[in-house]
């Protein structure tokens, strides 16, 4: 396309030159490629252009905000619906959101993060919201919704091959088998808290290295995942540093840091081979 471009400059200006047009036509058809192609760099954050803007049509500006006013007024009047209409009414963005996001994630990736994310996010906010309107504080529901929530993410990430989805859904189910370890089992004792996270962070460590030369980005984040879950023992013992001192906890920290490090340092020519 450029090279069409700079073949119709040249000719405009031979004409020009030869006299086969006014000077005024050849400078106005001058500025007409000139613009257009200093404004082929000009992309905003969402790849709009500020030509597309202005050359919009007035239906398109219509349909948008039509479509921003009908999404706010069911938004404000979500409440005086009832219960079968609100989880449709949710189930159809998720749906829309979805939907745009896996068609356009080979050619606009970041559009379709953007979709998938608001899309995450909503489900979360929605079920959470729902409990708290119909007065539903059962903690293993709620939990449960979020262990949907995040195996949500996780399907989300492997087929759309999104790290970030991937590591979040897994994030937050270690969240929930904290939350499992704390409420369902009688007493945790230091010892108890390092083994029922430590051997997991190992398992996911394995994990990576088993899959690393199938799928590197699933490696990557059992990798990542490993490296988190190595310091949930301590993240939970500074929630209750009163019960197993805060000075303990700092010492295990610190030395769980090196440990890590050391054992990083040790292995970065393998472990490189998963993310590389």
């Amino acid at each position: 396309m450029d090279d069409k471009r700079k073949i119709i400059i040249r000719e405009i200006e031979q004409w020009r030159k030869s006299k086969l047009l006014p000077e005024h036509y050849c400078d106005f058809l001058l500025n007409i490629y000139l613009e257009d192609r200093s404004s082929q760099g000009k992309v905003s954050f969402l790849g709009i252009t500020p030509a597309a803007i202005k050359n919009s049509n007035w239906k398109i500006w219509v349909l948008i905000f039509g479509l921003i006013a009908v999404i706010s007024l069911t938004a404000l009047n979500f409440t005086a619906f009832n219960l079968p209409m609100q989880i449709g009414v949710s189930l159809l963005f998720l749906f829309v959101c979805y939907a745009l996001g896996s068609l356009k994630r080979m050619n606009e990736p970041l559009r379709a993060q953007m979709l998938f994310g608001m899309a995450s996010l909503f489900l979360l906010f929605i079920g959470v919201y729902l409990f708290r309107l119909y007065h539903i504080y059962d903690s293993v529901l709620v939990v449960g919704f979020v262990v949907l929530c995040s195996l949500v993410w996780l399907l989300t990430g492997l087929l759309s091959r999104f790290i970030l989805f991937q590591l979040c859904g897994w994030v937050v189910l270690v969240f929930c088998y904290g939350w499992l370890l704390h409420y369902k089992l009688d007493s945790i004792n230091w010892v108890t808290l390092e083994l029922s996270w430590v051997p997991l962070s190992l398992l996911f460590g394995w994990l990576g290295w088993i899959l690393h030369e199938k799928s590197k980005q699933t490696s990557t984040v059992f990798l990542m995942l490993s490296c988190i879950v190595w310091f949930m023992p301590e993240l939970y013992g500074m929630l209750y540093s009163e019960q197993y001192g805060a000075q303990a906890v700092q010492l295990a920290l610190v030395g769980k840091i090196f440990i890590e490090a050391s054992l990083l340092f040790t292995f970065r020519k393998k472990w490189t081979e998963w993310v590389a």
